[in-house]
């Protein structure tokens, strides 16, 4: 009788259990999976020496396309920053990617879809938190500028429509960046067109640009990752004489 009753009492929290764990799983159904690791498709076999493989004459791949903001609309104060940033682009290091490079680059990404938010990381340890779970984008006072911006973002059928603001100057964290202010908007459209992933965006900066700027990168997987390995920048050498990059020696240890 003690075991019927004990059993009885238990068995709402186990029907409630499996109810969440339903629920869960048939969330979890309704979102694309793109498993893989992910590179810009113009950069896709690069070696370890940061070389990508030449192109083929009279390839039908893509055009290349980039997000470094050389075709971008610049106004007068966007092409003054360009210009500082190319005078300055020798003698520079990356921190790292940064966003939206980390987007167009040979460093992997892996995309972790759950129904909550979806996380962007790299191979440098840097991370995007989309959130899908419904809020609205945070006010303007409880924000500040980041290197990856704050995102929030939905599903429109199978395709990731994502709105980013508050990105701290893309430049000053990676030399290959374009020079947009923290005032630029970016919209970004993600989606499986067949092997590749398609990334629409459509950058809006009242600061740098004479009108919103279009550009579509596509993403290809790198079969060449079974895993992502994350860097380690422990035995960085980058040095800098009369603003040229150069490689130091190496100190006792490294």
């Amino acid at each position: 009788m003690a075991a019927a009753a004990l059993a009885s009492a238990a068995s709402p929290t186990l029907a409630q259990d499996t109810a969440a764990t339903d629920s869960r799983v048939e969330a979890f159904a309704k979102l694309p999976y793109w498993p893989g690791y992910w590179v810009s498709e113009q950069y896709a076999h690069t070696t370890i020496g940061g070389f990508a493989p030449p192109r083929e004459a009279g390839s039908e791949a893509a055009p290349i396309v980039r997000l470094n903001g050389f075709d971008a609309p610049w106004n007068e104060e966007g092409k003054r920053r360009q210009a500082e940033a190319a005078r300055t682009r020798g003698g520079r290091k990356a921190m790292g990617w940064g966003y939206p490079m980390m987007m167009d680059a040979a460093t992997p990404v892996q995309f972790v879809i759950t129904p909550e938010e979806a996380l962007i990381v790299n191979a440098y340890g840097e991370t995007r938190h989309i959130y899908t779970d419904g809020r609205p984008m945070p006010a303007e006072e409880d924000m500040w500028p980041t290197v990856w911006g704050t995102s929030i973002g939905h599903w429109e059928g199978d395709t990731l429509v994502i709105e980013t603001v508050q990105v701290q100057m893309p430049y000053a964290y990676f030399h290959g960046a374009p020079s947009l202010s923290e005032e630029a908007r970016y919209i970004e459209r993600i989606h499986l067109d067949g092997d590749r992933l398609v990334n629409e965006f459509t950058i809006e900066d009242p600061v740098t640009l004479s009108e919103p700027w279009k550009v579509t990168i596509n993403q290809v997987r790198e079969e060449a990752f079974d895993r992502m390995i994350q860097m380690d920048f422990s035995n960085d050498r980058t040095g800098s004489e009369n603003g040229v990059n150069t490689i130091e020696p190496p100190s006792e240890g490294q």
